[in-house]
């Protein structure tokens, strides 16, 4: 790295620079930086091409998303523009307050405050070291909040392994076992949350064999925002003042190791390491000088470090800056430039403000024992200039850093494979029921959701846990003392479902979380993007991600809900292959009075059980098919003009207080929908499937195990009422509460399936 670094080198130079510097840049890339030195007259320095990798890398500027890519005979050109994005700003709804230009989406709540979300992942790392990777994914996505001055009120988060009891043999070698990877994942994930007093309200676990040794580990946050004290307000003059835990070497590279496959030979110290009473402290702090009005613009040190935090500021003013290297606190004594100023050590923050407010700011972070020190300034032009003791290390245009436009070319081809229906029957449908009660992607989390603190803040509704110990659907927050309105929080995922077709996994996502919000009491709903996916540069990877987004753009928009934000995982590759296509979907609603907040557990014997939404031939990516052994090819479809149609009323049927519970259908069905919320409730169920609203003739397995989407169980106490508030919809009352504790099933008036519902639970919940 010491030194100036010659540009003036043929093709394989350029890439023996960019491959030996880990910079993982492009040729095309590395060819643009050569013409620009050129033109300079002078070489690179090492930092500058530091700079450069980390501002260009995939986890910074998305360049697979902004690219062009072939597609069935055609260029898409910004794949996030014309999809994703499109979908909001053809809404164009007023309370979007903030999105897709800051650390977290934002929308406004009541006015005067507003709500920030933002998902993140945190694959690699987690791979290399669980638990610090998981823990500092954590805390990284909470200073996503602190960094658009939102207060945190909650955390998410959304697991994916390999299956516990993958064969050692088989595993290769240097990579980790994902029963280790598992446990030490979820104990990071509670270690970062409830150090930092933040409640972790709602998330899920996944299973699959592609997951082995490259896991995915998706962590949120919500916050809250004064709409008043939000700024980005970044002009000459100004200072950036630097705070939290010391610099380091750990993270180094983080960015650029998240843009290529995983392998077993990745460095330990790309993985941060996570401080979180640090970072609580860190908190505190930055929640006091908003409510002061002493900052003018903040953002948090993640990818890149302050190389990417600074660049980014000061091309967001439209000025340039003056960084002194020399000032920044360290914990190793002899750090190199670069290593300082690409570091990606935790906890720290960058807040922007006037000259005049320094010691005030200083201050602020001193009360809370909190180093902080000033350690740039932004000056007039486009110059990023570096400096250490006195010595200019690198100086950068700024408008050639943000604004050079080198656009990625991938080309989309589906991949060749055919799917058929399996002729499968269920022998016996209780045993069925039981087996997939058990299965790792149904069975009970309990044990994980447990060692996670829901309950601090004293905010929390409705917790992941709802009843006796039933799956909740969604979490429901009163974040303000002074009103009853109500924060809703919601996912939605079916990886298995993009074996078949990703699109239609998309959908189903995007589905799945709206109705697990709606099934609560919410509506107003923005939604989240979380893509995790393999290597973008192989064909039907690409078509896979181009179907997704297509999804996205044409389910979203139907169902009128808004991206506020989101982010891409890439390169989701190992040895053993690509992981499955993985796409989150996270869902935030509101709701007027937490007081009607309906959870999933049945309440009273008599309570009349009906069905929403209509069951179609719809197996494939099933769980009744994964118990067989096969795949199938009739993946659920979303019908969403339908199914926003039946959103609608049932939200009105909730708001008219006649609705005592409401569960989604979603793995396994009616069968193991209903056998949910009689083990929350501790009653009883008694179903017609004659009764069902359907498409064409169905068998009983495709009654009781079909996935198809949009469907809730509802239980009412008013079936007058019920019926008044859904009418025009498809819907149909399939049978009542009991209190003898067993869930029968009959068809023909013959008897389906009778079992004692402790049997049912006890089957849930050990199967992990």
């Amino acid at each position: 790295m010491a030194g100036p670094i010659s540009l003036d080198v043929d093709d394989t130079g350029l890439m023996t620079i960019s491959r030996d510097m880990q910079l993982s840049l492009s040729l095309d890339e590395m060819k643009a930086l050569k013409k620009y030195y050129h033109a300079l007259g002078r070489s690179a320095t090492g930092i500058e091409l530091e700079t450069f990798a980390q501002t260009w890398s995939e986890h910074c500027c998305h360049k697979t998303f902004r690219g062009e890519v072939e597609f069935e005979g055609k260029i898409v050109s910004n794949l996030l523009k014309t999809t994703i994005a499109k979908v909001t700003s053809t809404l164009d709804h007023e309370w979007c307050f903030s999105v897709f230009e800051d650390n977290a989406g934002i929308v406004d709540f009541d006015g005067d405050t507003a709500i920030a979300f933002k998902v993140e992942t945190h694959n690699h790392p987690s791979a290399l070291e669980p638990f610090g990777g998981a823990a500092t994914g954590v805390g990284g996505v909470i200073r996503d909040i602190l960094g658009v001055w939102g207060e945190p009120i909650a955390n998410t988060d959304v697991l994916c392994f390999g299956p516990l009891d993958y064969p050692y043999e088989k595993l290769p070698a240097g990579m980790k076992h994902p029963s280790f990877i598992y446990k030490y994942v979820t104990a990071g994930i509670g270690h970062y949350g409830n150090n930092m007093g933040i409640p972790t309200v709602n998330g899920a676990i996944y299973f699959d064999e592609s997951y082995v040794g490259n896991p995915l580990v998706y962590c949120g946050t919500v916050g809250l925002v004064k709409k008043s004290r939000y700024k980005r307000e970044i002009r000459t003059g100004d200072v950036m003042i630097l705070a939290g835990g010391k610099t380091g070497r750990d993270g180094i590279h983080g960015v650029t190791f998240a843009s290529v496959d995983l392998s077993t030979e990745q460095e330990r110290s790309v993985v941060q390491i996570g401080d979180p009473i640090e970072e609580e402290k860190v908190s505190r702090a930055v929640i006091s000088i908003r409510d002061k009005g002493l900052g003018s613009a903040i953002t948090d040190l993640g990818g890149g470090g302050l190389s990417s935090a600074i660049g980014e500021m000061a091309e967001l003013g439209g000025c340039g800056a003056d960084v002194h290297l020399e000032r920044v606190p360290l914990k190793h004594p002899g750090m190199q430039p670069w290593e300082i100023w690409t570091s990606e050590s935790q906890e720290r923050m960058l807040v922007c403000c006037h000259k005049k407010d320094v010691e005030a700011i200083l201050g602020v972070f001193a009360d809370e024992e909190v180093e902080a020190v000033v350690v740039a300034e932004f000056t007039e032009g486009e110059r990023l200039r570096l400096m250490h003791t006195d010595t200019v290390v690198g100086e950068i245009n700024i408008s050639f850093l943000f604004g050079t436009n080198i656009r990625t070319r991938r080309v989309a081809t589906p991949p060749e494979r055919s799917f058929s229906e399996p002729r499968v029957r269920s022998m016996d449908p209780a045993a069925d029921l039981l087996a997939i009660l058990a299965m790792p992607n149904v069975a009970s989390k309990e044990n994980v959701i447990r060692t996670y603190d829901h309950e601090v803040k004293a905010q929390t509704v409705l917790k992941p846990l709802q009843g006796l110990d039933g799956p909740g659907d969604a979490a429901v927050l009163k974040p303000l003392n002074s009103s009853w309105k109500g924060v809703v929080i919601s996912n939605g995922m079916n990886p298995e479902y993009g074996k078949i077709d990703p699109y239609h996994m998309a959908a189903c996502a995007i589905d799945e979380a709206i109705r697990n919000n709606i099934a609560v009491g919410g509506r107003r709903i923005a939604l989240l993007d979380n893509f995790c996916w393999g290597n973008p540069e192989r064909p039907d990877r690409m078509w896979g991600l181009v179907r997704a987004s297509q999804a996205c753009h044409d389910v979203a928009l139907a169902f009128e809900t808004p991206f506020i934000s989101g982010k891409d995982s890439l390169y989701n590759e190992t040895e053993l292959g690509p992981i499955t296509p993985t796409l989150l979907i996270s869902a935030l609603g509101v709701m007027p009075d937490i007081r009607r907040a309906v959870s999933m557990d049945l309440k009273e014997e008599g309570n009349s059980i009906f069905i929403v939404g209509a069951t179609k031939d719809e197996l494939g990516g099933s769980h009744f098919y994964k118990l067989k052994g096969s795949l199938g090819k009739n993946v659920p479809m979303v019908d969403a003009a339908s199914a926003k149609t039946s959103f609608d009323m049932l939200t009105k049927a909730i708001d008219s207080g006649c609705v005592r519970s409401c569960h989604d259908l979603s793995e396994g069905g009616l069968a193991v929908a209903a056998s949910e919320t009689c083990f929350a409730g501790g009653l009883g169920l008694e179903l017609d499937l004659d009764k069902m609203p359907r498409k064409g003739e169905l068998s009983t397995e495709k009654l009781l195990f079909s996935e198809s989407q949009s469907r809730f169980l509802v239980g009412t106490d008013d079936s007058a009422a019920f019926e008044k508030a859904m009418a025009d919809t498809v819907f149909s009352e399939i049978g009542c509460v009991t209190d003898d504790k067993r869930l029968r099933i009959t068809r023909k008036a013959a008897e389906v399936l009778n079992i004692e519902i402790e049997v049912l639970k006890r089957s849930w919940k050990n199967g992990l």
